[in-house]
């Protein structure tokens, strides 16, 4: 199994981007290429960075076991969001770097090989990825997902008050806003035949507990299925390990959901 680090000079942040990868050795495949492998993107939240997934859980015993390629990009604490100074955090994670993955690595899966999973902020990254280009992944998970932006109202003598201004500009205007995850539900009842296949899971213990919760339900409401899935459990790496293990038995395993 290789486990690769690069950094990477991008047009679109503007900075060197260190990036993750796991590839398991080809003889788990029985000597399928890498390129006809199936592909998960693992976001990280908003304290952590492209480590964190390999540091704090089981991702390479299980990558290994499926024969899996995991992506794992760095996106600070960006929200994937392109930001007004030019730096594009999105754009790179939706152009930049699958294209970089295509050139050097050859790595160019088909829609129903790709899959996109994220905790907290990377779970409202992974579901903005979803929602606004539903051709490129069959699964997508958000596991204690920022799934309403209404959290980041939050007092101005707080301290991140003024880097999520920073981020998405008058904090009032979210609702309603290309930012605002439920304007991504709403465009999508259109069609909801052409998302990916959407995980909600969420800790019964955590603060986040009520947000995925409610996007289940407005999911339902508009006809988007969705599989929801709580336990107990808090906003830590002990829970999102196991639920990482669990969305792979259920998606490339035998698990019933």
């Amino acid at each position: 199994m290789a486990v690769i680090h690069i950094d990477h000079l991008s047009e679109s942040v503007k900075v060197n981007m260190p990036l993750n990868m796991i590839i398991p050795d080809p003889g788990r495949m029985q000597d399928i290429p890498v390129r006809k492998r199936k592909v998960l993107y693992l976001l990280h939240g908003l304290s952590d960075d492209a480590s964190a997934w390999q540091r704090y859980t089981f991702i390479e015993t299980i990558a290994n076991a499926y024969g899996l390629v995991v992506i794992m990009p760095s996106a600070g604490r960006s929200f994937y969001t392109d930001q007004p100074n030019g730096q594009n955090y999105f754009t790179y994670l939706m152009e930049e770097l699958p294209q970089y993955l295509a050139d050097v690595f050859c790595l160019k899966p088909k829609r129903e090989d790709t899959m996109i999973a994220g905790i907290s902020m990377g779970g409202y990254g992974a579901f903005k990825a979803a929602f606004t280009h539903p051709e490129r992944f069959s699964v997508a998970a958000s596991f204690s997902g920022v799934l309403s932006l209404d959290i980041l109202k939050m007092n101005p003598d707080d301290l991140r008050y003024e880097e999520f201004i920073y981020l998405f500009g008058d904090l009032e205007k979210l609702n309603g806003s290309e930012h605002d995850p439920a304007v991504w539900l709403k465009r999508a009842s259109a069609n909801p035949s052409v998302l990916p296949k959407l995980h909600i899971v969420c800790g019964r213990q955590e603060d986040l507990y009520p947000l995925s919760q409610m996007y289940a339900k407005a999911c339902i409401s508009l006809g988007i299925r969705v599989n929801y899935h709580e336990e107990d459990g808090k906003h830590d790496w002990f829970f999102w390990n196991a639920q990482i293990q669990r969305l792979l038995e259920i998606e490339l395993g035998n698990r019933d959901q």
